[in-house]
Order: structure tokens, then sequence, then C-alpha cells
């Protein structure tokens, strides 16, 4: 099995589909990569990957809105394509297998949606060392 794990933007609202009476909530994440190029100067390139999550429970779609921080994971697939101009296209997407929300514009830990558990226990897992000392450190 091959995996990939993307951690990125919503570039717009989700979209919620049946197809063959089964729920799929399509959606684009952006990932930026900021670097320098050889004369130093700062550049970005922005990669969009097409996300579809199959599943039955669409609670966690009301938070998949734009702008949202988010990290997926599922099987990648490759399409290569030809535009309407002649010029050869290629596209990237993944069967999302699971999805986190990880914030976005200001939200706080309370956005994180009841239905979702795998949403819900990752921001349970991120505030809740806070303001704790621990002296089990593993490093």
């Amino acid at each position: 099995m091959i995996k990939l794990q993307i951690i990125g933007n919503l570039g717009k609202d989700c979209v919620v589909n049946t197809v063959n009476g089964k729920n799929v909530i399509n959606f684009t994440v952006a990932h930026t990569e900021r670097y320098r190029d050889s004369q130093g100067n700062n550049q970005e390139k922005t990669t969009w990957v097409d996300c579809a999550y199959w599943a039955d429970k669409t609670g966690v779609a009301q938070y998949l809105t734009k702008g949202k921080q988010v990290y997926v994971e599922g099987q990648p697939e490759a399409r290569a394509f030809q535009r309407n101009d002649g010029t050869a296209g290629a596209s990237l997407s993944v069967r999302v297998r699971d999805i986190q929300l990880l914030g976005g514009r200001g939200d706080g830990p309370s956005a994180a949606p009841a239905g979702n558990q795998s949403a819900s226990s990752s921001m349970e897992t991120a505030t809740a060392g806070i303001g704790e000392v621990s002296d089990d450190l593993p490093f």
C-alpha cells in the first residue's frame, strides 16, 4: 500500500455527494512549500490535492470550510490528461482514510466536531498538555 500524508488548507468549502447510495465528501487541500532558489530569492510552490472521503457519517463536513487547516491521510491516485489546448496535464487525488482538523482562521479547540472521533480526540490530545509540567519527557 502507498500512503500519502498532507497538511494544508482547504481551498473551498467541501461538497457532500451520494454515489451509488454511499456518501462521499469532496474537498481540495493546498500545500505550499516555501524555499530559496539558486539566486537567493524566496519562492513558493503550491500543490493542490483533490480529496474524496467516503464516510457513512458526514457530520465532519460542516467543519470542512475554506481556509481550515487539516491533516489528511490516504491512498494517492495520479491521473494524466490532455488539456483543451493540447498540452499534457496531471492531477493528484487522495482516497481519504483519516482526516483531522488542525484549525485555521482563528479557530480555537472548541471548534472540533463532536461527531468525528478522530478529529475531536486529536484536539483533546493537543490541548491536554498545555500548561502542564511533565517529568516523563522522552528526550
